[in-house]
C-alpha cells in the first residue's frame, strides 16, 4: 500500500510501556481459544465488553516503560496510524455527502494487555473497538500469529483491513446499528441472536471494503488479495475446522470466510454504503 507519514490527535502508541491492573485471558491454550473466540473485535461490547466488565475496578494506572521499540515496529506504527488518518479523511466525506457529521474515534496500539472503558483486556482478544470510549484497540502481534496459525498472506494490507474493519464498527456506533443490533438480540434465541452479530460483523467488511473502494490511488499490486487472504482466514467456518475439524453454523457470530470475503468485496466494487444496508445483508444470510 502507498501511504505517507500522517498524525493523529487521536492516536496513542503505548507499545514498550505496561500499565498495572487486572487483564482478563492468560496467555496458553487459554489465550489462544479466547482469541479464537474473538477474532477481529466485532464484539463492539458485546462479548469483549461483556467479558471485560469483569475486571473493571481495582486497577492500578501505573505506566512503566518496559521496552525500546524497533526501527521495524515504529515503521509499522507510522503505517497504522497513517491508515488510521485514511480512514477518518473517508469517513468524514462520506458522512458530509449524507448530511452527517463524522465523530472521529481514537486508536491504541499497546503490549500485551490493556485498559479501556469497555474494561481490560491482553493481547489474546484480538483487535477489537470499545463503544464506551470510542477506541480502536490493537496488539500489531496479532498479524504475525494470523499469517502462522490461520494461513492469511503477509503484508501490510492486511493491517490495512483489519484497521477499516474496526473503524467501520465505530461507524456502526455512531449511526446507531449497534445499539439496533442490541436490542433486536434481546429475548430472542441464541442462534438467532448469532445471526443478527454475522449481519453486523459483515456490515463491518463490507465497510471495509468502501474504505479500500475510496482509496485505490493508495492500493498496490496484491493488496486487495491481502485482504481477502485475511478475511477468509477469520470466518468462522475456517476457524472452526482448524479447532474442531467440524463447523456448527448455528454457532457462527462472524460470517463464513465465503461471507466474509462477498462483502468486503461488494463494498470495494460498489463504494457505495447503500448497498451494505444491514437489514440488506441480515436478510441475505
Amino acid at each position: 500500500m502507498k501511504w505517507e507519514r500522517k498524525t493523529s490527535k487521536n492516536f496513542e502508541d503505548r507499545r514498550g510501556t505496561s500499565t498495572g491492573g487486572k487483564a482478563i485471558m492468560g496467555g496458553g491454550i487459554i489465550g489462544i481459544v479466547a482469541l479464537l473466540l474473538t477474532l477481529f473485535g466485532g464484539e463492539t461490547g458485546q462479548v469483549v465488553g461483556n467479558i471485560l466488565q469483569q475486571t473493571q475496578g481495582g486497577a492500578n494506572n501505573e505506566t512503566v516503560k518496559t521496552r525500546e521499540l524497533s526501527s521495524e515496529e515504529i515503521t509499522l506504527g507510522q503505517f497504522s496510524e497513517a491508515v488510521f488518518v485514511y480512514n477518518n479523511e473517508t469517513w468524514i466525506e462520506i458522512f458530509k455527502e449524507n448530511g452527517q457529521t463524522y465523530k472521529e474515534p481514537g486508536m491504541v496500539l499497546f503490549d500485551d494487555g490493556v485498559h479501556t472503558a469497555c474494561g481490560s483486556a491482553t493481547s489474546a482478544a484480538g483487535p477489537f473497538y470499545c463503544p464506551g470510549d470510542y477506541k480502536v484497540y490493537m496488539d500489531l502481534r496479532f498479524f504475525e500469529e494470523l499469517h502462522t496459525r490461520f494461513g492469511a498472506k503477509r503484508g501490510d494490507f492486511t493491517i490495512a483491513y483489519v484497521i477499516a474493519h474496526e473503524v467501520g464498527h465505530h461507524v456502526q456506533t455512531l449511526v446507531g446499528i449497534n445499539q439496533k443490533i442490541r436490542q433486536a438480540q434481546q429475548g430472542v434465541s441464541k442462534a438467532q441472536a448469532n445471526k443478527l452479530s454475522v449481519a453486523q460483523e459483515l456490515q463491518a467488511d463490507f465497510y471495509a471494503g468502501v474504505w479500500a473502494s475510496r482509496n485505490k490511488h493508495l492500493l498496490e499490486a496484491g493488496d486487495i488479495e491481502e485482504a481477502i487472504s485475511a478475511a477468509e482466514a477469520v470466518g468462522d467456518d475456517a476457524i472452526q475446522s482448524k479447532m474442531h475439524g467440524h463447523v456448527q453454523p448455528e454457532t457462527f457470530t462472524h460470517g463464513t470466510s465465503a461471507q466474509r470475503k462477498y462483502w468486503f468485496l461488494k463494498g470495494y466494487e460498489t463504494g457505495d454504503i447503500k448497498v451494505g444496508d444491514i437489514d440488506i445483508i441480515y436478510k441475505s444470510l
